[in-house]
């Protein structure tokens, strides 16, 4: 009898409770968050399939994406349950989500068009270069001053224009008017909240600003945009605030809960790490890497190769908040790559023994460009690229290589970010699956000679799209003013060898970087019209012509 006492005690003063879903690329997660104290209760993760169809092309399918939710919010209740936690307490929801992955469903059925194309598929190369030879001077910033980009393979505009180019179902549905446009975060709202039975189409500032198709300055979808990919605004879900009550789940163990928060998973992470002021900066190590700075109410133009994004605006009737951003896309899919590709390592935790066993790279030197080049040099034609190889090198100098490419691409975002804003960053935050990882973390701080900041919940996205959930109109459960915010305890590590021998390797990282350059080109040379030929790569084809000579000089000889 006292011991369901206590527990129904426990229960009460737990007090309001906030959930947030984590879609990102190689994964879902669920999580539930004390609004009081920010602590994590509990937490439920699965992981998501990637298909590659053709050589770089990168797919997920929806309904996993989808059915892994459902799964991991069912999963969360269950161990809330098992501990006592009365999940009646849990007052709003929270979505972040990988950003600019691209889909097209059919709004009578609720079926997907096609599977989502992911925000590191290379599919729309030769689109990219297309509309680049079409902007005056070939310029690749030509639409930088509405939209904060440059004409990249990565954001969703190009994505969405291959679909409508290349699927028969897609270019049908929108001239039949049941197309749907959505990135992660429409998908998932729009199903959540009833789907094709009046579920809500919306997205934040934040996903909008990546899609190539919103002008970052008036904050809404912009036409001139929409009429230079060719994008009917009618497919295009509405633009809302980053911190408002969007709808309701309408199935599931949450019913008639609000949802209440959407942020892109970068800015859902400068939220989390509570990054609110401008200077204050974040690095996220996912499959990708992202360091965001805060600039304010005012959208900084970077002269470095660094986009401009929406950071966020936490409710309808607040202003927005912009950020500097710089992008890589390969940084936790290298861990991926050597495990499921090269299977020189079992499991992820692997690869930090294996690196530590060495505790150098003995001058190898791993460029991951699998995606070609993003910030600070956006050069699609790029590739992946391992050098400095001697016979010594082994698959542990390989493992450390790989760890070091992490943290020499976040020092040329760092040195990009310094240059835009003329501050330097004397710490950098740091968060991401990756940050488990203590060998990557003392490497970074040695490469950049600043120290490195780990919060001891390394949740931080979750947490940020908790926070815009709770804070929303109309929940009210978690303040967002600064002397409510909750004190982050967290792990520094400092810097360990002196700056002259980071200078030596990273000038020699810049130097594999320049030989990953220009390998790749969707382009024939001739007239464009015919197909690509092997004779169209110069040494190839007097590789060929060559061997030819040979062959006939040897039968020559020997007749």
């Amino acid at each position: 009898m006292n011991g369901s006492m206590a527990a129904s005690r426990d229960r009460i003063m737990l007090g309001p409770l906030v959930a947030a879903i984590d879609q990102g690329t190689s994964s879902t997660r669920f999580l539930v968050f004390n609004a009081k104290t920010a602590e994590l209760l509990s937490h439920h993760q699965v992981e998501i399939k990637q298909s590659f169809p053709k050589e770089g092309w990168v797919e997920e399918d929806p309904k996993e994406i989808l059915q892994s939710v459902y799964e991991c919010m069912d999963k969360t209740c269950e161990k809330l349950t098992q501990l006592n936690i009365d999940i009646s307490n849990i007052k709003a929801i929270g979505v972040t989500n990988q950003r600019e992955t691209t889909l097209v469903w059919d709004k009578e059925t609720g079926e997907p068009l096609y599977n989502a194309i992911v925000w590191l598929d290379l599919r729309t190369q030769s689109t990219v270069e297309r509309l680049i030879n079409k902007t005056p001077g070939r310029n690749k910033n030509h639409l930088k001053h509405k939209t904060g980009l440059p004409i990249s393979t990565y954001f969703s505009a190009v994505k969405l224009r291959w679909l409508m180019d290349n699927v028969d179902e897609v270019s049908e549905a929108i001239l039949s008017h049941r197309a749907m446009f959505g990135t992660v975060d429409s998908w998932l709202i729009w199903c959540l909240t009833g789907g094709k039975n009046g579920g809500v189409h919306c997205t934040d500032v934040t996903n909008a600003s990546r899609t190539m198709l919103f002008n970052i300055h008036t904050m809404d979808w912009d036409p001139e945009l929409c009429k230079y990919f060719g994008i009917p605004m009618e497919i295009l879900p509405r633009v809302r605030s980053s911190s408002e009550i969007y709808g309701l789940m309408k199935s599931g163990c949450l019913t008639g809960i609000p949802i209440s928060g959407c942020l892109g998973d970068q800015s859902a992470a400068l939220v989390g790490q509570m990054c609110f002021q401008d200077g204050q900066a974040k690095n996220t190590y996912g499959t990708g890497c992202f360091l965001l700075r805060n600039t304010g109410a005012k959208p900084v133009m970077s002269e470095h190769g660094l986009l401009t994004t929406v950071a966020y605006k936490l409710g309808r009737d607040k202003p927005a908040c912009y950020a500097l951003e710089g992008s890589v896309a390969i940084a936790g899919a290298v861990v991926r790559w050597l495990k499921d590709n090269l299977g020189i390592i079992q499991t992820s935790t692997e690869l930090e023994k294996l690196a530590a066993a060495v505790g150098t790279s003995y001058g190898c030197y791993f460029v991951p460009a699998f995606s070609g080049l993003y910030a600070p040099y956006w050069e699609p034609s790029a590739r992946g690229i391992i050098c400095g190889l001697t016979q010594f090198t082994n698959r542990s100098h390989l493992a450390f290589a790989a760890l070091e490419a992490v943290c020499f691409q976040t020092r040329e975002l760092m040195d990009a970010m310094n240059q835009d804003s003329g501050i330097p960053l004397t710490q950098l935050q740091v968060d991401g699956g990756m940050t488990s990882n203590k060998l990557l973390m003392q490497l970074q701080a040695d490469i950049l000679c600043i120290p490195v900041v780990k919060p001891s919940m390394p949740e931080t996205t979750a947490l940020g799209a908790a926070m815009a959930a709770g804070a929303a109109e109309g929940v009210s459960v978690w303040s967002l003013n600064p002397e409510d915010l909750t004190e982050v305890t967290s792990e520094k590590f400092e810097p360990q060898i002196n700056p002259e021998e980071s200078e030596f390797r990273y000038a020699r990282w810049k130097k594999a970087v320049q030989k990953s350059m220009n390998w790749e080109t969707t382009e024939p040379i001739g007239n464009g019209n015919e197909e690509p030929s092997i004779f169209s790569s110069i040494p190839m084809g007097f590789y060929i012509l060559g061997s030819m000579f040979m062959l006939v000089g040897a039968k020559y000889i020997a007749g």
